[in-house]
Order: structure tokens, then sequence, then C-alpha cells
């Protein structure tokens, strides 16, 4: 059981590498628009060609990457010693390690 707690924390690593595109994708979004709405941040002044380029790109980009990552991770939580409501937040957190390493440190 141990066994499979860390390949499930090496495989969320892994899949954090190109989970980075998700979250740069998010990010951008709420910085562009609801965040630039209430104030909070500017938003891009060339960003004028609205919804269509987010439902063209950013969503089928988001769903096959949350896809993805559940059926990585489905198998694994039942394999793994951890309860399952400490074992999904524990594995999104984890697969969000290398977006914290690769955007937020340098």
């Amino acid at each position: 059981m141990r066994k499979w707690s860390s390949i499930a924390v090496g495989v969320n690593l892994l899949l954090g590498i190109p989970g980075v595109v998700p979250v740069w994708l998010l990010w951008y979004f709420a910085s562009n628009w609801p965040l630039a709405a209430m104030g909070w941040t500017r938003g891009n002044p060339t960003e004028n060609d609205g919804m269509l380029p987010w439902v063209v790109f950013a969503a089928p980009v988001l769903a096959l990457f949350s896809l993805v990552w559940w059926l990585a991770n489905r198998p694994m939580r039942r394999r793994a010693a951890l309860d399952p409501r400490l074992y999904w937040p524990a594995s999104a957190l984890v697969t969000l390690v290398p977006t914290f390493v690769l955007v937020i440190v340098p």
C-alpha cells in the first residue's frame, strides 16, 4: 500500500509538468475578465477576441488535462493507503507543485 502512495505522488508530480498550461490558461482568463472587471488586475488591452478562442482552444485543453488526471488517479486511489477525502485534494495539490516551482519560484 505504501508503494502505491509514492507512485501516486510521482505520477501527480509528472502530470504537473504539462499541468502548467491549464493553470496558465485559467490565470490568463481570470486576470483578463473577472478579476479585471472587479479592478483587481488590469486586462490586456489587446484582448478583444471575445469568448470564441476560449471555447475553441482553452476548454478542450482543460477538459483533456482533467480527464487524463482523473484517469491516472482513479486506479491509484483504490490502491493507495489514503482515505478518498484526503487522497483527491492531496493529489491535486501535488499536481500543482511543478507549477509553483516553474512559475512562481524563478
